[in-house]
């Protein structure tokens, strides 16, 4: 796994061949349990890394799409997997819990929910106020330079530049670590007023 930003960070990346971009999970490393997002199959390497940062509590899934090795993991690590409670009748894995919108869901931990994407209810997630973590809505496909999911794509275009305008009025972000392309490690806030302007 590669250390990202902060000390407490990592990511695991595959490479996608239709898109020509990463797609990434990410693990957030608490002395109370280390938290995994939309986690892909892990290497024998990555799989040893995981193990020595410590046990894993919770694989949080940000929509169905991101269900990846979610249930291969919890039953390597035994964490408790959570998932957006906009799919609940529909999600294609058991989750210990739903999440909806709200602050603190874990110590430190954010959730934000996004209308009109490909998947009802899709999860946005701030960790320790300052790092933006998105599944398909808000991702970038340049570096440098965030993009939404195409139009075609989407429930409803005007709900989701809607969601999108309201995750970019969150003040203090500084790093976007998107689940599809490439992450953006500094100045957060304007590469998110810069995706605002071009939608």
């Amino acid at each position: 796994m590669k250390l990202l930003h902060q000390s407490n960070l990592y990511c695991w990346t595959q490479f996608d061949e239709d898109r020509d971009i990463d797609f990434h999970s990410y693990l957030w490393v608490r002395d109370e349990g280390n938290v995994i997002f939309d986690p892909l199959p892990l290497t024998a390497h990555d799989e040893h890394h995981l193990k020595s940062l410590g046990s894993v509590s919770h694989i949080i899934i940000s929509n169905s799409d991101h269900i990846r090795s979610a249930k291969v993991l919890a039953q390597q690590t035994g964490a408790d997997i959570w998932g957006p409670a906009g799919e609940k009748s529909s999600f294609p894995i058991n989750c210990t819990q739903w999440l909806s919108e709200g602050n603190n869901v874990i110590d430190g931990l954010d959730v934000y929910a996004l209308n009109g994407s490909k998947t009802e209810g899709e999860l946005a997630f701030i960790v320790e106020g300052k790092t933006l973590i998105t599944g398909d809505l808000i991702r970038a496909h340049s570096g440098g330079k965030l993009c939404m999911i195409p139009d075609a794509k989407l429930q409803d275009v005007e709900q989701a530049k809607a969601s999108v305008k309201r995750v970019a009025s969150i003040k203090g972000i500084d790093a976007i670590l998107t689940g599809d392309g490439w992450p953006v490690f500094r100045n957060g806030e304007q590469a998110l007023l810069e995706l605002i302007a071009s939608i």
